[in-house]
């Protein structure tokens, strides 16, 4: 990594910092501004979402609230729905399952459950009790839910990046606890470095891939 390498990338942070900042604005207001059950359907995305391209995964999500499956569906109206979507049999499983735990069961009252806690604590929860859940997919949640400043989602844009920039050597090939959280540790130290904030620094590395601000 050199001085000019990151010269370049804090110039495309200059870019799209106001478009990043409203973004991340947005995710702020979601607690405040977003019905419970709106918040569920961000869960939802977040657990369709390995292996599969964040807006195929969100357009998925976007169609089952609009024919009220999300809530409402069965699992053949819902694997019919969730184009573009790997493993879509296991994740309608996965969906069918946090639903029920959304509607009758610990998950009830979502906008409580995401105040109770801290966000560390709050990703632990969700990735040792959400079947589908890893730490990446919990730390995305958070994230999209206004509460993840300090959280890492390390999928392959932001891995890939990280190579780039010296901060890790290589990409790991499995990504344990442990490891995920030392390379989220050194993700930190480089945000403060290059003085962009940790969220902010998610979203450049996924616009740098993509071409686009998502979510």
């Amino acid at each position: 990594m050199t001085n000019n390498n990151i010269k370049e990338l804090q110039n495309i942070y200059k870019t799209i910092e106001k478009d990043t900042t409203a973004r991340i604005d947005q995710f702020k207001s979601i607690l405040e501004n977003y019905t419970e059950d709106q918040i569920f359907a961000e869960l939802c995305f977040c657990l369709f979402t390995p292996q599969s391209k964040a807006v195929s995964c969100w357009s998925s999500i976007e169609r089952l609230v609009a024919k009220d499956l999300l809530l409402n569906g069965t699992a053949p109206e819902i694997i019919n729905e969730i184009k573009g979507v790997r493993f879509h049999n296991n994740k309608t499983g996965y969906l069918l399952e946090v639903r029920e735990r959304y509607l009758n069961g610990d998950l009830k009252g979502l906008k409580n459950f995401l105040t109770a806690a801290k966000p560390f604590e709050l990703r632990e929860w969700l990735f040792t009790n959400i079947k589908g859940y890893g730490i990446k997919e919990a730390s995305h949640f958070l994230r999209n839910a206004g509460l993840g400043d300090e959280l890492a989602i390390l999928d392959r844009h932001i891995l890939k990046n990280l190579v780039i920039f010296g901060v890790i050597e290589e990409i790991p090939k499995a990504l344990n606890k442990k490891v995920y959280y030392d390379i989220e540790k050194k993700m930190k130290t480089f945000s403060k470095k290059i003085k962009i904030p940790m969220d902010h620094l998610d979203l450049l590395f996924w616009y740098k891939e993509a071409g686009e601000i998502f979510k």
